[in-house]
């Protein structure tokens, strides 16, 4: 193992990267405690009025409301769709499922508002435009290739033997399924709930194809309220979904690693 001193150029490198990339909060945070009435940096004072406005608002509180109701729909669906579909890719293994595996984890590969489009065209034929179940629809686009994806590789990395030798004293199929491998796929399991529900909360372009005046998610009443208004309200907005999306990691980190339950 190479236990060389890292150097001062890469330390540098690592650093500039991460300024980089946490670049936004540091203008997003202070904005978010702005007493102005519109959007500066730096702010030229400071308050907190800006989060309870957020709660005033009926139409944050209500696209919030709905974008967690889809989030948590679309998750259950992915996961009841996406392990059935990953065990029988990994473990029955039919004919062409590479192929299968391919065309599944397709979405992935285009552009999000050449998706969108499609998605427009498509369901627009059959009413689904603003509507609930026409957004659901559009998100499991998008969350079912990540669904599949994370727990076929987290079924194809477990132990095959110890599934063998409960078959041969006699368990049954289901039961070896329920009592030997879901458990083994815990971190699979909480890894996709928490990717499926964060993808599905802060997607916004696909929303914005779907959402009406009878339907908004939150990602989407965020964007019409930078169009209309300046205020630092979004700022605010936009920092707690940061300790949101940061519970969602730790609770994975606490419940099973985040190492174990993404890298593999």
């Amino acid at each position: 193992m190479d236990e060389r001193p890292v150097s001062l150029t890469l330390k540098l490198m690592a650093l500039t990267m991460f300024v980089f990339l946490l670049a936004p909060l540091i203008v997003v945070v202070p904005i978010s405690f702005s007493g102005d009435s519109y959007m500066m940096f730096p702010p030229s004072s400071w308050s907190l009025k800006w989060y309870p406005a957020i709660f005033a608002d009926g139409k944050m509180t209500s696209a919030f409301w709905t974008s967690l109701l889809l989030a948590f729909v679309v998750t259950t669906l992915s996961l009841l769709i996406g392990l059935p579909a990953a065990y029988a890719l990994v473990r029955l293994k039919p004919r062409g499922s590479e192929a299968m595996s391919a065309l599944f984890t397709a979405p992935l590969l285009l552009p999000t508002i050449v998706l969108g489009l499609a998605i427009l065209i498509v369901f627009s034929r059959y009413g689904l435009l603003a509507t609930f179940q026409g957004l659901v629809a559009a998100h499991l686009v998008v969350t079912l290739p990540y669904a599949i994806r994370v727990l076929a590789t987290a079924l194809a990395t477990l132990p095959i033997p110890i599934e063998e030798a409960a078959a041969t004293l006699g368990a049954s199929p289901f039961t070896v399924f329920r009592r030997i491998t879901l458990p083994m796929m815990k971190s699979g399991l909480i890894g996709t709930t928490a990717l499926c529900f964060l993808v599905s909360f802060d997607e916004v372009v696909l929303s914005l194809f779907m959402t009406g005046p009878r339907i908004s998610t939150l990602p989407v009443a965020m964007y019409h309220h930078v169009e209309q208004q300046a205020d630092p309200l979004v700022a605010s907005l936009s920092v707690l979904l940061v300790i949101l999306t940061l519970l969602v990691v730790l609770v994975v980190d606490r419940t099973s690693g985040l190492a174990k339950t993404f890298v593999k």
